[in-house]
């Protein structure tokens, strides 16, 4: 529940426009209030604070530190400080549920589960009302009709349930009929979305996730040799439709430029700072530069973290780089290897490196999958009970008298 709340805090207020209308408000009510609750439960569930060791988590918590500092300035606005109290308090619920990061494949289960029901209020509002579903002020891609969500969002947990569901089945973690209940229902949402930088970073995190597993699973080696020629000969044949779903019905110069993107990235990178920005930044903004989003996970924390921000979100991306190749090879491995490899990817074309955000829970997933086992203990460090292993005859035999000839 408190995992499930931290991804309803990530959601966001604001999109197109709804079959009932929410004021921002209160979405922002509901929002902020799952957050609340969440490290609530959090508290609750473990009063002792007692917390696993995680380079992932102290690093953002220094980056935390750091946007308090670059948010402090007086320009920075009261906005700058609220976003820093809400990177706060989810923080610290991560690092109070961090106790139960073990290296199982739990969290992955929590995190399909929760992207699946919002799927689910996505997929309803596509039947409900067709036609908020895919308005023609986003060029027919799917958007929230229930609650307010843009193609890219609702892309991105598609590719993510997609994703993990299909590698829990190559590793034998789960079956086929679970595959036909999230999977394949998340590769249609993710296609009607036209999101392009979802699909790429899928296509990815799965080819790299997929040969980690094929030596040492059968299933995956199949699963690759068929998906390769597979997917090939569709290439092939239907190469002319493939091509209009890229293009998504844009020309040339808006193709090219990402749809605009890199004017922004180019104004952005050319803007006058002084030497305390370039540093430290100038404070947790909205994502956006001179009104325009910048929708560029490193240009965005450059642009509020400064150049000590971006060292710090590489540092955590290489440790949990590093840790997944030295790993031995196994579905936890594959699961984490692709999620970084998904957040990486996308963060080429969407934010959410400096600040709570998915993309944070991603890789809070891809830390717990990458915590070590612990060996000769069971859950939360109890010694384990050691079975009965004298045969029964011996038993017997024990028992005899010694002249039991």
């Amino acid at each position: 529940m408190a995992w499930a709340l931290l991804i309803v805090n990530t959601l966001g207020s604001q999109g197109p426009e709804t079959l009932v209308a929410i004021p921002r408000p209160i979405a922002q009510a509901v929002t902020m209030g799952s957050l609340l609750i969440a490290f609530t439960l959090a508290l609750l569930l473990n009063p002792r604070l007692r917390v696993r060791p995680s380079a992932f988590l102290l690093l953002l918590t220094l980056l935390l530190v750091l946007s308090i500092i670059a948010s402090a300035r007086i320009d920075s606005g009261f906005g700058a400080l609220m976003r820093c109290a809400r990177l706060a308090v989810f923080l610290a619920t991560l690092w109070l549920l961090s106790y139960w990061w073990q290296g199982t494949v739990a969290f992955v289960r929590y995190h399909i589960r929760t992207f699946a029901v919002v799927l689910a209020v996505v997929a309803t509002g596509l039947v409900v009302a067709p036609g908020l579903a895919l308005p023609a002020d986003y060029g027919g891609r799917l958007v929230g009709a229930l609650w307010p969500m843009p193609p890219p969002q609702i892309g991105q947990y598609a590719a993510i349930v997609a994703g993990l569901t299909l590698l829990l089945w190559l590793g034998r973690r789960t079956t086929v009929s679970s595959v036909l209940v999230f999977a394949v229902p998340a590769i249609g949402l993710l296609l009607l979305t036209h999101t392009r930088t979802a699909t790429f970073a899928l296509l990815a995190g799965l080819a790299l996730a997929a040969l980690s597993l094929v030596l040492t699973t059968s299933r995956a080696r199949k699963a690759a040799l068929g998906t390769g020629i597979g997917g090939a000969i569709a290439a092939l044949a239907f190469w002319p439709v493939i091509q209009a779903w890229i293009r998504r019905g844009q020309d040339a110069e808006n193709f090219t430029s990402l749809t605009g993107r890199e004017k922004v990235w180019d104004a952005l990178l050319a803007d006058n700072r002084t030497t305390t920005e370039q540093f430290f930044g100038v404070g947790l903004t909205d994502k956006s530069f001179n009104g325009l989003p910048i929708d560029n996970g490193w240009l965005a924390v450059y642009h509020e973290q400064g150049l000590v921000g971006l060292a710090l979100v590489f540092a955590f991306l290489a440790t949990l780089a590093a840790v997944a190749v030295l790993r031995p090879p196994s579905i936890e491995r594959a699961c984490a290897i692709f999620l970084i490899t998904y957040c990486l990817v996308a963060s080429y074309a969407e934010v959410g490196l400096g600040d709570a955000s998915p993309y944070l829970l991603h890789l809070a997933v891809a830390a717990a999958l990458l915590i070590p086992g612990r060996n000769g203990t069971t859950q939360h460090g109890a010694a384990p009970v050691t079975p009965r292993t004298t045969p029964r005859t011996s038993q017997y035999n024990a028992a005899l008298p010694d002249n039991r000839s």
